[in-house]
This record gives structure tokens, C-alpha cells and sequence, in this order.
């Protein structure tokens, strides 16, 4: 008798990734949140996290990272380099398999959007 396995029989998941447990998922927000904050506006001396620069950040089983992120000015003299900032900061995380960063203006970015912590770093309490 052959112990080769039938033709049709399912082939075992090789690569492919098991969901994202809630803790796995708090553990890789929090790095996310990190790198972020690695990344400045060249022009203001806060990072663009605490800005409010960054509106979405979805994160796929596959550990693949989807971001919506906007400029303080449509006509930021960065607009082309910084999603490649955001990008490469974000790919620096190991468990990180894929980034896309999306330049959105909609809605547009005004200080309102700006954590406390960044309001105080720039004097405007």
C-alpha cells in the first residue's frame, strides 16, 4: 500500500501568519508609537505623533502596517520625502512585514489636532 498522501489533501499553511492576539497587538501599537515619534517635521520641533499628523493606523494579521498621515500645510516643502520617513521608521520594527503610508488632507490638519505635551513643548497653553 502507497503512503503518499492523496492529491487533493490540503498542503500545511507554510507562512502563513495566525492572527494577531489583543496583546500581540498592544505590543506591536506600542513600537509603532514609538518609531513614530522618531519621525519630525523639520520645521517644528515635535515629533509628528504628538503633532496629530498621523489620522489611521491599521495593523493586518499578516503584521502588514497601513497609515493615513497628513502635513501641517499641503504645500510642506517634505510632502514627497516624509511618508518615505514614516515608512522606513516603521519597517525598522521587526515584526512589521509591510508599510504603506497614505498622504490624506481630509480633514485638514489644524492644532487642535496636537497632544498636550506637544501644545507645551511649543508654548501655545
Amino acid at each position: 500500500m502507497d503512503d503518499a498522501a492523496p492529491v487533493d489533501a490540503p498542503s500545511p499553511d507554510v507562512g502563513v501568519s495566525a492572527p494577531l492576539s489583543q496583546g500581540e497587538l498592544d505590543t506591536l501599537t506600542d513600537k509603532l508609537i514609538e518609531q513614530l515619534k522618531t519621525v519630525y517635521d523639520p520645521e517644528i520641533p515635535v515629533d509628528i505623533y504628538e503633532l496629530g499628523l498621523i489620522y489611521k493606523v491599521d495593523v493586518s494579521d499578516e503584521r502588514a502596517v497601513a497609515i493615513d498621515m497628513t502635513l501641517t500645510a499641503p504645500g510642506c516643502p517634505v510632502a514627497g520625502d516624509m511618508p518615505g520617513w514614516v515608512q522606513d521608521a516603521v519597517l525598522t520594527i521587526p515584526e512589521v512585514t509591510a508599510c504603506e503610508v497614505n498622504l490624506v488632507f481630509d480633514p485638514p490638519w489644524d492644532p487642535s489636532l496636537m497632544s498636550d505635551e506637544a501644545k507645551l513643548e511649543l508654548n501655545m497653553f
